[in-house]
């Protein structure tokens, strides 16, 4: 398994990483456009298909985690990545009692399809405290999307 860890500032390098692994590509959501394009690491398909058809809609200093928060169904980067197999984890924080009885936050992940994902209400997402951790590839789906 590749591993790259952006070396940054506080707690944004922990979600600056680009793994991958035989079925997909994971991506830190605290990524830049333009740092992703800059990443060695990255996947030169990938790198294309930003270049060619997300950043049409996007400014390069947006990250993955705000465009994919705020992202719209009939979008081109909706289609885009929705061909690319997309899967968003999100990290919702819950409040946990422990023995004695002192309250304490947790947070529970959970991944969604894209379609899930852009599917909820905003007020919803910002009512639950959903903040977007990683988004993950498919390789295959990579592999079958025509540049």
């Amino acid at each position: 398994m590749d591993r790259k860890v952006e070396t940054g500032q506080g707690q944004d390098r922990d979600f600056k990483y680009i793994l991958q692994d035989t079925g997909q590509i994971y991506l830190g959501a605290r990524f830049s456009y333009s740092e992703l394009l800059d990443e060695e690491m990255m996947n030169f398909k990938l790198k294309t298909v930003i270049s060619q058809y997300i950043l049409k809609e996007v400014d390069r200093s947006s990250t993955l985690e705000s465009h994919f928060y705020y992202m719209e169904e009939g979008s081109l980067a909706y289609q885009t990545y929705l061909e690319l197999k997309v899967k968003v984890k999100v990290s919702i924080p819950e409040e946990k009692r422990g023995f004695g009885g002192k309250a304490r936050t947790v947070y529970k992940d959970k991944e969604y399809s894209l379609k899930e994902f852009v599917g909820l209400n905003l007020a919803k997402k910002k009512q639950l405290g959903f903040f977007v951790r990683e988004i993950s590839v498919s390789k295959l789906g990579l592999i079958t999307f025509t540049v």
